[in-house]
């Protein structure tokens, strides 16, 4: 863990504009402006909290966030109207475009700054606003793109009383936006103070997701969206399927993909060979590695993250609960889903050996499953993370067995932290930490990384150019990082998917694993047009209720969800709807 590069990298991010002096001062002192620019990196939201800030996993079919009084639980139980305002981002991310075009419009008035570095500047801003447009489209569909005219930093989009953009328009208009940005923005890191600045690959990554986003069903030929229009009778979802909108968003991965400055992040033995459980552990906690893209650097060191994933009997909150779906979703040893009668799995019976991943008597459920499923999920009689003992000290302890059964010492009891599902998700809780003197272990929060790029590339090449080579290569590199065999006809290999619709399916099902609770799968399952199945009806895990191990190995329904055709986009609250006169609101809402 680099520590010391963290901190130095917050020297320039973590700078605070002066209130006391006028907007005019900003711009004519180098150290005020820089401040100014660091605000605007300040509206990069970041995922890393479920309860309060980010409800992505926990409105998928990934997860269940433990306490009713948290938005996520009444949510998934249909209590969603389009006054509900819980993780409204409109306006967050409004305010950060704004403040961004500020910047752009008035930072070459700064007589301390060099003109090159200016460029640089209003590059970064540009990349930011780009950024936030490409969020709010995730989450909205199309949006407004304001007029790029010298805008107050405080002004209301209430001025403009602009209708929506198309949504092909929003995506043209980033694009485009990032284009701009990439000519003037460096392509290393720089030096240590530099970490977490906008670079040429950041914005390519950008570019990657959302257009691979624009190219994916819900918004290619959706036709279930022939009537959204603005009041004008201007459509707003483009009716025609565009197969080459998946070509742009291939040429988008490949082209980060070609750059030589990233590679997937692996750990080696001594004799050279992958370790795929310290490769995908340690990717989260090794700040600035070579797979990370872009990191949002955090003042709270990933707090939630530790204290939500980590075990009741170490003092955290057990409360991050894995469905069964999504621990189903992991393939076991051999490389093959669970329900592929040549994957050996088994739910009858237990183990009666122990080993680096749980005790003995555990569940067959849970054994010879991939390393990607044990860095992922704490299981009933799993074992944790790092040596900690019973008093979090650390010292020559063995690593606790993990007891998820009622009364256990992470299952239920009188309190609230606990899981309703009998799994908690540790993907990205630090070995470091000692949660119970909440002693969290600094770290950057990762927001793109390459391991998203290759599944990005490997998708869209396959809608556009089924059975090219690199459909399978990237898979592959995927597969072989994670310690799972890959496709092909040699030695320990399986077959390799023959034709397009079975490539679709496998490459889903691998980035569902590679991308698990990384606030993609909600994203993806709207885009693919499949939440109606997958986030509706009765959702598993384990009996939380038993107060053994063997009762506690049955699967029972933990709570049924409701989805409505009208979630796959996000409500605009009234409020919003009443400032802009010209603005519609989603279908359904």
């Amino acid at each position: 863990m680099v520590i010391s590069t963290l901190t130095a990298c917050k020297k320039f991010l973590d700078q605070v504009p002066d209130d006391k002096q006028t907007i005019d001062d900003v711009f004519k002192k180098k150290l005020e402006s820089e401040k100014y620019l660091a605000g605007v990196y300040s509206y990069i939201k970041s995922n890393a909290d479920w309860n309060t800030q980010s409800p992505w996993a926990g409105l998928s079919d990934e997860a269940d966030v433990t306490y009713n009084d948290y938005p996520t639980y009444s949510m998934n139980l249909g209590s969603w109207d389009k006054n509900r305002g819980d993780y409204n981002f409109w306006n967050n991310y409004y305010q950060g475009i704004r403040r961004a075009s500020y910047f752009m419009q008035r930072v070459p008035e700064n007589p301390e700054i060099e003109p090159q570095l200016i460029k640089q500047y209003v590059a970064e801003a540009r990349a930011l606003r780009a950024y936030f447009y490409s969020c709010l489209i995730a989450q909205y569909g199309p949006v407004i793109i304001l007029p790029d005219l010298p805008i107050p930093p405080d002004a209301s989009i209430d001025d403009f009383n602009l209708p929506r953009n198309s949504y092909d328009e929003c995506v043209d208009y980033i694009v485009s936006e990032l284009d701009k940005a990439i000519l003037d923005l460096p392509v290393s890191q720089g030096n240590t103070r530099e970490y977490g600045r906008w670079k040429k690959g950041m914005a390519l990554a950008v570019k990657s997701r959302t257009l691979l986003y624009a190219a994916s069903p819900l918004y290619n030929g959706n036709t279930d969206y022939a009537n959204f229009k603005n009041l004008d009778g201007k459509g707003l979802i483009n009716q025609n399927l565009d197969i080459n909108k998946w070509k742009k968003a291939a040429d988008a991965s490949k082209e980060l993909i070609d750059m030589p400055d990233y590679s997937l992040y692996k750990e080696l033995d001594g004799t050279g060979n992958i370790k795929p459980y310290e490769s995908l552990k340690n990717l989260w906690i090794k700040d600035w590695n070579s797979e990370v893209i872009l990191c949002r650097l955090t003042s709270d060191k990933l707090y939630s993250i530790d204290k939500n994933g980590s075990p009741y009997i170490l003092g955290g909150w057990s409360s991050w609960g894995a469905t069964q779906q999504a621990v189903d979703a992991f393939f076991t040893a051999n490389g093959r889903s669970i329900d592929d009668p040549l994957s050996g799995y088994t739910e009858n019976g237990t183990n009666a050996t122990a080993n680096n991943y749980y005790a003995a008597g555990t569940s067959n459920m849970y054994v010879n499953r991939e390393p990607r499923f044990y860095v992922n999920i704490t299981f009933n009689l799993s074992k944790w993370i790092n040596n900690a003992s019973n008093n979090n000290n650390g010292t020559g302890a063995s690593p606790i067995t993990i007891q998820m059964y009622k009364g256990g010492n992470s299952g239920q009891y009188t309190g609230r932290n606990w899981s309703r599902t009998g799994y908690v998700v540790r993907k990205m809780v630090n070995p470091n930490s000692k949660v119970g003197p909440d002693q969290i272990a600094d770290r950057a929060e990762i927001i793109f990384r390459l391991g998203e790029i290759y599944l990005n590339y490997a998708e869209a090449l396959n809608e556009y150019a089924p059975g090219h080579p690199d459909i399978k290569k990237y898979i592959n590199l995927i597969r072989e990082r994670a310690g799972i065999p890959q496709y092909g006809s040699a030695v320990n290999q399986i077959p390799e998917p023959g034709n397009q619709t079975s490539w679709r399916e496998a490459i889903r099902k691998e980035r569902r694993v590679e991308l698990a609770f990384e606030s993609f799968r909600y994203f993806d399952t709207r885009r693919w047009k499949i939440a109606e199945q997958t986030d509706a009806g009765p959702f598993y895990g384990m009996d939380v209720n038993a107060t053994t191990s063997t009762d506690f190995q049955k699967r029972v329904v933990f709570e049924n969800r409701v989805f409505l055709k009208k979630n796959y986009l996000w409500n605009i609250v009234q409020s919003e709807l009443n400032k802009d006169k010209n603005l519609v609101g989603n279908p359904g809402w």
